[in-house]
């Protein structure tokens, strides 16, 4: 009675495209989650290695200027270079711990997860607003 083109066939036959279709735009979507947060755990990774050479240089440059303050009173030379020294690893600690806020401050997480959902939204949104002919 039914035939293998009958309506039953094709309504299934819609209904597994469909189905085929969603788990392939889902399975998109986690490899695009997946990478952004492969790249969240690499930025997490390099700010804290500057976070470190941060400390460690501002530390230097701590030791530096104590240094500088105890040898005050010896000869003029060693003064000089000692300050520069100071002025330098300050000045890079500074730096660094600038850039490190810079970075921190970034929001990228799951950005382009996010942007890509709402852009399937919006077609979604836009085909159902659509008059069909």
């Amino acid at each position: 009675m039914v035939s293998g083109d009958g309506p039953v066939q094709r309504l299934f036959t819609i209904a597994k495209r469909l189905l085929t279709s969603l788990l392939a735009t889902g399975e998109t979507r986690l490899r695009l989650a997946v990478l952004e947060l492969e790249e969240e755990r690499s930025r997490l990774v390099t700010l804290l290695m500057l976070v470190g050479l941060s400390l460690v240089m501002m530390l230097l440059g701590l030791g530096m200027l104590a240094l500088l303050v105890v040898v005050l009173f010896w000869d003029t030379h060693r003064l000089a270079a000692i300050g520069v020294s100071a002025l330098v690893l300050l000045g890079g600690g500074i730096t660094l711990a600038l850039l490190c806020l810079r970075l921190a401050r970034r929001h990228t997480l799951l950005k382009e997860t996010l942007s890509q959902l709402a852009l399937d939204r919006h077609l979604v949104e836009e085909q159902r607003d659509t008059p069909r002919q």
